[in-house]
C-alpha cells in the first residue's frame, strides 16, 4: 500500500527537523562554543562580539534539539494510532517567537563577523578551521547562520501542504488549521520584527544627518518623504536651495551645510503638524508653488515640477 500523502509530508517535516536540529548544533556546540573559548581564554575578540554575532541561538537549539525533535519523532513512531502532528505543532509554535531576536540581528551578526575576520587574524583562523571540518560541508558560517531564518517560512510551506493534502474528514483537520495559522503570526511577527528594525536604522540615518538635535530625535517618529525644495523670496524676486523633512508629527526646514562635517542639513524652522496649513498658489512668475503656514511663519516653495508640487501637498 502506498503511504498517504499526508504522512509523506510530516516525514518530511521530520527529517528536515533532523537535519535543521544538526545545523543547530553546529551554531552553537561548535562555533559559538569554540569562538566563546577563544574569546575568553586569547582575548583576541570580546566576547560581547561573540555574544551579539550568536544572538539567542542556544535558546533556539535547545528548543528543538530538547522538545520540538523528540515530540515530532514520538508521533511519526505512533502514526498508526494517532495520525497527527497539528496537535504537537500548536503546541510549541508560541516557541518560535523567540525566531524574531535572531531574525532581526542576522544582518547585524554578518557584519559583525565580516569586521571581526578583517580585525582579527586569530578569529579568522578559527573560522576557517571550522568551515574546514566535514560537519560544514564546505559552507561558510554566514551560510549555516542563514538557516534559522530560512525555517519558519519552511515550517508555513510544509503545513500549507499539509493541510491541502488532509483528507476531509481527518482528525488533523482542526488542529492543523490552527497549527498552520499560528506558525504565518509567528512568521509574521518576525517580519514585523525586521520591519521596525529597518524604520529604526533609517530614521536614526536621517537623525544623523540633521546633527542628532535632541528636540529632534524620537523613536516614534515616522519620516514621511524628504527632498530639496527652492524657497521663493518675494522681496527680491529670487529662490534659494533649501531641503525639507517630512515626518508625522512636524516639517523641518533646512539648509544644506556647505562643510560637511557630522550633520548634512541644519534645522532653520519647525513646523508642527496640528497648526499646520497648506494650499497652493497660482504665481506666473514662479510655476509649481506653494504655501506652507505654521504658527510661527509662512514659506513659500517652488517644486521642480508639478508632479513633485502635489506629491508634497499631499
Amino acid at each position: 500500500m502506498q503511504e498517504p500523502e499526508e504522512k509523506k509530508i510530516a516525514l518530511e517535516l521530520l527529517e528536515t527537523e533532523q537535519a535543521y536540529v544538526n545545523r543547530l548544533h553546529l551554531l552553537d556546540q561548535i562555533f559559538y562554543t569554540e569562538l566563546m573559548k577563544e574569546a575568553k581564554n586569547r582575548k583576541t575578540v570580546p566576547e560581547e562580539v561573540v555574544k551579539m554575532i550568536f544572538s539567542n541561538i542556544s535558546s533556539i537549539y535547545q528548543f528543538h534539539s530538547k522538545f520540538f525533535l523528540p515530540e515530532l519523532q514520538k508521533r511519526m513512531e505512533d502514526w498508526s494510532s494517532h495520525p497527527q502532528i497539528g496537535d504537537v505543532i500548536q503546541k510549541l509554535a508560541p516557541f518560535l517567537k523567540m525566531y524574531g531576536e535572531y531574525v532581526k540581528n542576522f544582518n547585524k551578526a554578518v557584519e559583525l563577523i565580516t569586521v571581526w575576520m578583517e580585525k582579527s587574524l586569530p578569529f579568522q583562523e578559527l573560522i576557517a578551521d571550522i568551515q574546514k571540518r566535514k560537519v560544514c560541508a564546505n559552507l561558510t558560517l554566514q551560510h549555516h547562520m542563514l538557516e534559522p531564518v530560512q525555517r519558519i517560512p519552511r515550517y508555513e510551506l510544509l503545513l500549507k501542504d499539509y493541510v491541502h493534502k488532509l483528507p476531509p474528514e481527518s482528525p488533523d483537520r482542526d488542529d492543523a488549521e490552527k497549527a498552520l495559522e499560528m506558525i504565518f503570526m509567528v512568521a509574521k511577527h518576525s517580519n514585523t520584527a525586521i520591519a521596525e528594525m529597518e524604520r529604526l536604522q533609517n530614521l536614526w540615518e536621517v537623525y544623523r544627518r540633521l546633527g542628532l538635535e535632541d528636540d529632534i530625535v524620537d523613536p516614534s517618529n515616522e519620516l514621511i518623504k524628504e527632498g530639496p525644495i527652492q524657497k521663493i523670496s518675494t522681496r527680491n524676486n529670487s529662490t534659494s536651495e533649501k531641503y525639507l523633512f517630512l515626518f508625522n508629527n512636524m516639517l523641518l526646514y533646512c539648509v544644506p551645510k556647505v562643510i560637511q562635517v557630522g550633520a548634512e542639513f541644519q534645522v532653520r524652522l519647525r513646523i508642527d503638524m496640528d497648526s499646520m496649513k497648506v494650499r497652493e498658489l497660482n504665481d506666473t512668475r514662479f510655476p509649481h508653488t506653494f504655501l506652507v503656514s505654521g504658527k510661527q511663519r509662512t514659506l513659500e516653495l517652488q517644486a521642480r515640477s508639478g508632479e513633485e508640487m502635489n506629491a508634497w501637498i499631499e
